[in-house]
C-alpha cells in the first residue's frame, strides 16, 4: 500500500472517457467489464436484478468450478507510463477475488495478438472486500494494452491506472498550437485550495463538461481570500490563448479569475504551494460569467517559456476547463 496522494495526481489511463475499453473478456457473466472503467464511483442499487443475477456496477465473473483464473484485457485510450494502480472492490464483499495482477504490453500498431510479449508490472496482491487498494509502480516504460488477473474469479468494481500520457515531443511540430494544459498531453493538476464539491484534475479532462460535477467547485468561502489550483503543464511552452470554462455553472461560478506562471526548476510537487506564491502574472484578473467559454489572447502577459500555471478565481465557485493552448519550447 501507498499513500494515495503520490500517484492518484495523474490521469487514470484507463478511463472509459479517455477511449479505454475492454476488448477481451474470460466471463463477465453477471457485470459486463466496461463498468470497471467508468469515471464515477461505483454505486450500489438495492434489490435490482438482470436475468444473470444481482445488478452489480463493476466486473462480476461467475463462480469458477474448473481451474485457472479470469482475466480482461483493455486497450487504452492514450498510452502512457503507469505511476500506480487503484483496485476498486467497492460494494463487492462476498463475490471480490482474493488476489489480483497486471500485466502490460506495448503494441502501437493494433492490438496484441496471441505472440505479443507481456510483462508484469504488479504482482498478484491480496484483496479485501468493499476496499481499494493501492499500489505504486515504478516503471518508466510506455504500454498501450493491459491485461488485469483475478483469482480465480469475482467482482471488481473499479479498475484505475493513473500515469501520464506517452508522448514523442520530439516528433511536434514546433509552430502547432497545443494545449499544454490538456490531461492526455501530460498535464496535471497538483494542488488546490479547495475541492469540496469537484475534483481539480476534471478541469484538464478532454472535450467540455458534461455536468457540475465534471468540474472544479470549491465550498463557499466564508474567509477573506480566494481559492486556486496548482497545474503542471505536459511540456515547457509559450502560452498564446487561454480558455476559462464555466459550462453548467450558473449560480456558483467565480466572479473573476486571474493566472499566475513560471518555469519552475527543481523542487518537489510538495513544495510547489510555495513556490507559487511568487510567480509572474499571465492573465490579469479578468471578469467572467456563468456557463460559457471565455477565451483570453490578447490580455496575456508576455513572460516567456513557463512549465507551471496557477489559476486563481476569486473569490471562490466552480470551473468546467482550463485550456493553455501554445508552442512547446524546448
Amino acid at each position: 500500500m501507498t499513500n494515495s496522494a503520490t500517484f492518484q495526481k495523474y490521469i487514470n489511463l484507463a478511463d472509459a472517457r479517455l477511449g479505454s475499453e475492454v476488448i477481451f473478456v474470460t466471463d463477465d457473466w453477471f457485470a459486463d467489464a466496461n463498468r470497471m472503467l467508468q469515471p464515477t464511483e461505483a454505486v450500489w442499487k438495492e434489490g435490482v436484478f438482470d436475468d444473470n443475477g444481482k445488478w452489480m456496477d463493476g466486473w462480476e465473473s461467475r463462480r469458477k468450478r474448473h481451474e485457472g483464473y479470469d482475466s480482461a484485457v483493455v486497450r487504452l485510450g492514450v498510452p502512457g507510463v503507469i505511476k500506480g494502480v487503484n483496485i476498486d472492490t467497492k460494494h463487492f464483499t462476498g463475490n471480490f477475488p482474493p488476489s489480483a495482477s497486471l500485466e502490460a504490453c506495448f503494441s502501437p500498431n493494433g492490438d496484441p495478438d496471441d505472440n505479443a510479449e507481456w510483462t508484469e508490472v504488479l504482482p498478484a496482491v491480496a484483496l479485501q472486500g468493499d476496499s481499494e487498494h493501492l499500489h505504486a509502480i515504478n516503471d518508466d516504460r510506455p504500454w498501450t494494452h493491459l491485461r488485469f488477473n483475478i483469482f480465480p474469479d469475482g467482482g471488481v468494481a473499479r479498475l484505475r491506472v493513473h500515469g501520464l500520457p506517452y508522448i514523442n515531443w520530439s516528433a511536434t511540430d514546433p509552430s502547432e498550437e497545443i494545449d499544454l494544459a490538456a490531461s492526455l498531453n501530460g498535464a496535471r493538476a497538483l494542488a488546490c485550495s479547495d475541492e469540496h464539491f469537484g475534483t481539480m484534475s476534471n478541469i484538464l479532462n478532454p472535450g467540455r463538461g458534461i455536468n457540475m460535477g465534471d468540474g472544479w467547485e470549491t465550498a463557499r468561502r466564508r474567509t477573506p481570500g480566494n481559492d486556486w489550483v496548482i497545474v503542471a503543464l505536459g511540456h515547457p511552452g509559450e502560452i498564446s490563448r487561454i480558455v476559462v470554462d464555466t459550462l453548467h455553472f450558473k449560480g456558483n461560478y467565480p466572479d473573476s479569475c486571474s493566472i499566475q506562471a513560471a518555469y519552475v526548476k527543481g523542487g518537489t510537487d510538495d513544495q510547489i504551494e510555495t513556490q507559487s506564491l511568487f510567480w509572474k502574472e499571465l492573465l490579469p484578473s479578468q471578469k467572467l460569467e456563468m456557463h460559457q467559454e471565455h477565451e483570453f489572447a490578447e490580455q496575456i502577459n508576455d513572460i516567456g517559456p513557463i512549465t507551471h500555471v496557477r489559476l486563481n478565481i476569486f473569490p471562490d465557485g466552480g470551473i468546467s476547463r482550463l485550456r493553455l493552448f501554445g508552442k512547446v519550447t524546448d
